[in-house]
């Protein structure tokens, strides 16, 4: 469970972040290496809303009270799903299709890690 509280420490410190560059700057001031920042606050705070909501599911649905080392790893691929819709918004290919393809490389990532760990 410490690993928990860090990743939940570091999502709230990414969202603190976020905000405050939400707040202060726009995509057109802040460059390409702001960009990227923005990107990884976000892939961080969806990251520790996931570990939470994967671990509750567990808690709640199977009785399972340790969060094993591959539920982080669901925990990351599930994290970098909205990142993804946030890319295809940003080229403005947001459709059926697109949205398609995205959760069809979630499962399959997700099904890899479960046939492989």
């Amino acid at each position: 469970m410490k690993h928990n509280r860090i990743i939940y420490s570091i999502s709230i410190a990414g969202l603190a972040a976020l905000i405050i560059m939400l707040t202060f700057t726009s995509p057109t001031e802040i460059g390409p290496l702001g960009v990227l920042l923005f990107f990884t606050t976000i892939y961080i705070v969806c990251f520790g809303l996931t570990t939470f909501l994967i671990q509750t599911f567990f808690k709640l649905a199977l009785g399972r009270n340790q969060f094993k080392n591959k539920d982080y790893l669901y925990a990351a691929i599930f994290a970098f799903g909205p990142i993804m819709l946030l890319m295809a918004r940003s080229f403005g290919a947001i459709n059926l299709w697109t949205v398609g393809l995205i959760f069809l490389f979630l499962f399959l990532a997700e099904f890899l890690v479960m046939k492989r760990v």
